[in-house]
This record gives structure tokens, C-alpha cells and sequence, in this order.
């Protein structure tokens, strides 16, 4: 029996408990707390990707079939630019606040103090095992935590180079890594967190939130949904499309959270719309697109059976206009256009997460905005229109984690911009200095002197002390003067 088959063996509730108590003790001791401890973990991290690139890259193609562009930018790249940012403004986001006080409290001072939450838990998606699993962590060392990080079981390969770069490259009495499936998830959701990170559907991010619920825990969920593109008749067609297809099918093939879903345009500007969908991705796939080295195949069988599921349907079967080959001995699906797809077919009843894009068509570009709010809050949404009175619309009255106009998926690389998403889509947000917020709790710290001991604050209570203290808690020097001198 190998050591990885016995870990998964007796990782059970015992094994997390005894985990959790071990990471409390070393964070009890202080250890992760210092601003040197979080730089070296953050180091150690991006000399694990300098010294590991082609391991990465080898276990996403394994997992994925991920051309190693998508690898070395969408992973590695952004990952790096992570790491960069934290050791970069570290020092200035560990700084406590200061902040002004009332004459209430006079005299004083106060702050807000950042400070570790303690023990957390990140449990990471398949999609993008490696960039998913680590930027996390790097929010949660920034912030000073212990952590422990349950990679995707989905992408074995993945999981199980994390789980041996982690052990060789970092400070394992603070930071480790459990592999395994369900079994293994629920023991550690089990045990009582100081906050639980969560990138998946919202199916499981239900069973995280109730598990956190019983100990108080807080979380942040990072879910998805059906994200769509609006696209108006007074754009540049060609980069358009070309930039859907670098958000749809140029990342992982559709399977992402932030891919776009389905598309809204006019009636009028759909078939113009498709024909230059098709120029650009026989451009850029070939005629025989299940051939290209540059799309990942779908992730399992199972993913497999419930995108041919969707093709399947009866309401959508007539409606493809592009596409739509498989293979399943290879899980591979061409990039997959349909058109005029009913909002009651299964197609648009759940998040896609594959290589199939379904276009709605209305009668003006105004009533796209009535069918995305018909339906949950989605993680990102997309406007392309050089139209400023309907680009100011749509940002004021579409809810989503995020919005770009005139582009797909690259809010994602912006670190000053918080990413997450909004009621079904998630809660909570990463990225940046929202990664060290998200693991951190800002503490309120108010400073007095043993001056200004006011008597007004103790019995026995008097009509003037009545009057002052309205005066004090209503705030302005002419109400306190008011008070002292007993006028109305």
C-alpha cells in the first residue's frame, strides 16, 4: 500500500481533528503572525512555481489537457502577480488605521488593528486546480493563518503535485495539504474553522455554509452561474468576437466560472454576430476543431454525459448553427454555437461550464437587461456597445459579481478590483488586498488616559447630567454650551 493510499485511508474525523489541534497550537504560538514568516511562505511559494514549471504545466495537461499558454498565463502568470503584489504591499496592509474620534470619548485615540483569524480551510476547484488552490493561501499567510488546503480530487494530478511541492517548499507545522474526495471534505468540514474558503458550485457551496453554520464559522463562497454577454449592433464584430472566444473557449474550453454563458443581441444583429463567431474560431481552431492542441478536453465522463445532455434536448437539438461534434473515447467537444435557444430549455437552466454557447435574441438590446435580472445574480456579466447612455444602464441596473464592458474575463486580472460574487453567484471577495481582508479581522482599539475622568458619566444621574450627555452623544460645541449653562 503506498503512503498516499493509507493517508486516504485514515484521514477520517480523528485525523482532522488532531490536524486542526496541531495548526492551533502553532499558531497559538505566534509563529504565523510576524511579517517575516509571511514573506518567506510567500517566497517559498514562487520559488516552488520558478523551480516547478513544467510539473505545473505536465499536471494541467494531464488533468485538462490544458495547452500550456493557458497554463503558463491564466495559472502560473497570475498566480506569480499575486505573490508580487502581497510581498509588495505587505508592510502597508498590516499597518493598523488610524482613525479620528468623538468628544464623546475625549480625550482618545483609535485604530483598526488587522489581525489573523486563526485556522482556516480552503477547499479548491478543479478547473483551475493550481491557481485556484494557491492564491487563497497567499490570503490567508498574508494575513498571518494557519492553513490547510483540500485541493480538487477532479484533477488528481494537480492535487497530488500540490500536495508535494507544499510539504517540500513550505513551513509544514502552519500550512498543509490533505488530499482525497468526499470522505476527506467532510471530515475536515467536521472540525471548527476560523473561516472556510470555498471555490465550486453552489450545489456544494450549500453543504459548506451548513457545516460552517453549526460552529459560527464565517465563509467565503466562490461560486458562478450563468454569466452573459450582451452584444449591441455599433461594435468593432471582429474583435468582439474574438474576444468572446478568448473568454469562452480560450479558457479551459468553457470551463470556468467567469466564461460567458450565453449571449443577448437583437434579432436583427444575431446571424451577423454568429457568422463572425464562425470566421474567427475556424481561425483560430481549424475546420477540425476536436483535433486542436488548443482546447482542454472536458474534465471527466461525467461532465461529458451532462453537456451531451444538454445538446440532446429536444428544444435545442434543431438549434445548433455551429459545432457540436464530440469524442467521447477522447471527452472532447467542438466549440458549439446555438441559436434562438428557448429560456425553458435545460440548456439555460443551469451553469454550462463547457463548450457550448446558446444565443437569446429580443427585439431591442433594452430587454436584455429584463432577462438577465429574471434569473440569479451571476459572477461576471459582459457589455459590448460604444453606446454611453445604455453602457451607464446596464452598469446601474444588472447585479453580478462583476462587469466588464467591452471585453470578457480580464477584471479578473485587475488586483485592485475585488473578485467574488453576489447572492447565488457567492459572497465574499479575493484578489489583492481583498485576499488579506478576506482572511483577516480588523480589529476596533480606542485608547483613553486616566484624564478627563468626567463625573457626568457616573450617578448619581441629575437633570443636567441628562442634558449634557444628549449634548455629548448628539455631538457640536453649541449643544454642549447649551447644556452647561442649562439653556434650551
Amino acid at each position: 500500500m503506498s503512503g498516499e493510499e493509507s493517508q486516504k485511508k485514515v484521514f477520517d474525523g480523528e485525523a482532522a481533528s488532531l490536524l486542526v489541534k496541531e495548526l492551533r497550537g502553532s499558531f497559538g504560538s505566534g509563529r504565523t503572525r510576524s511579517y517575516e514568516w509571511r514573506v518567506s511562505q510567500v517566497k517559498a511559494l514562487l520559488k516552488l512555481v520558478a523551480d516547478n514549471e513544467q510539473q505545473i504545466v505536465d499536471a494541467l495537461r494531464s488533468d485538462l489537457a490544458r495547452p500550456p499558454l493557458e497554463t503558463v498565463v491564466y495559472e502560473i502568470g497570475m498566480f506569480k502577480n499575486s505573490c508580487e503584489v502581497t510581498l509588495k504591499e505587505l508592510k502597508n496592509w498590516m499597518m493598523p488605521e488610524k482613525v479620528k474620534t468623538s468628544i464623546t470619548t475625549f480625550p482618545s485615540a483609535a485604530e483598526i488593528v488587522p489581525e489573523p483569524l486563526g485556522v482556516v480551510l480552503v477547499i479548491s476547484a478543479w478547473n483551475y486546480p493550481f491557481l485556484l488552490s494557491l492564491d487563497p493561501v497567499v490570503g490567508a499567510i498574508a494575513a498571518g493563518n494557519a492553513v490547510v488546503l483540500k485541493p480538487s480530487e477532479i484533477a488528481p494530478a494537480t492535487s497530488s503535485l500540490l500536495a508535494k511541492l507544499l510539504e517540500k517548499y513550505m513551513d509544514n507545522s502552519s500550512i498543509r495539504v490533505v488530499e482525497g474526495a468526499v470522505d476527506e471534505t467532510t471530515a475536515l468540514l467536521q472540525q471548527k474553522w476560523d473561516k472556510i474558503f470555498y471555490t465550486g458550485n453552489g450545489r456544494v457551496g450549500r453543504i459548506v455554509m451548513t457545516a460552517a453554520a453549526k460552529h459560527l464559522t464565517p465563509v467565503v463562497l466562490e461560486l458562478g452561474g450563468k454569466s452573459p454577454v450582451v452584444v449591441d449592433s455599433n461594435v468593432n464584430l471582429p474583435v468582439a468576437a474574438r474576444r468572446i472566444i478568448s473568454g469562452k473557449w480560450g479558457l479551459n474550453n468553457g470551463q470556468a466560472c467567469i466564461s460567458p454563458d450565453y449571449i443577448i443581441t437583437t434579432k436583427e444583429y444575431a446571424p451577423k454576430l454568429v457568422d463572425a463567431l464562425k470566421t474567427e474560431l475556424e481561425n483560430f481552431y481549424g475546420k477540425k476543431p476536436l483535433e486542436s492542441e488548443d482546447l482542454s478536453r472536458i474534465v471527466n465522463s461525467n461532465h461529458f454525459a451532462r453537456l451531451k445532455k444538454l445538446l440532446d434536448d429536444d428544444k435545442v437539438s434543431g438549434k445548433i448553427v455551429y459545432g457540436g461534434e464530440k469524442d467521447e473515447s477522447k471527452l472532447r467537444i467542438a466549440p458549439t454555437i446555438l441559436l434562438d435557444v428557448p429560456r425553458d430549455s435545460l440548456i439555460m437552466g443551469e451553469e454550462i461550464f463547457g463548450p457550448l454557447l446558446p444565443i437569446i435574441t429580443v427585439n431591442k438590446l433594452e430587454e436584455s437587461i429584463d432577462v438577465i435580472n429574471s434569473g440569479t445574480k451571476p459572477l461576471a456579466a459582459y457589455l459590448f456597445t460604444t453606446n454611453k447612455k445604455f453602457k451607464e444602464h446596464f452598469v446601474t441596473t444588472v447585479s453580478a459579481g462583476g462587469l466588464l464592458v467591452n471585453d470578457t474575463v480580464l477584471h479578473l486580472v485587475v488586483h485592485t478590483l475585488p473578485f467574488g460574487g453576489v447572492g447565488e453567484s457567492g459572497t465574499g471577495a479575493y484578489h489583492g488586498k481583498f485576499s488579506f481582508d478576506a482572511f483577516t479581522h480588523k480589529k476596533a482599539v480606542l485608547y483613553r488616559s486616566f484624564i478627563g475622568d468626567a463625573s457626568i458619566r457616573y450617578p448619581p444621574y441629575t437633570n443636567t447630567k441628562m442634558r449634557l450627555m444628549k449634548a455629548l452623544i448628539g455631538g457640536g460645541i453649541l449643544n454642549i454650551f447649551r447644556a452647561l449653562f442649562g439653556w434650551s
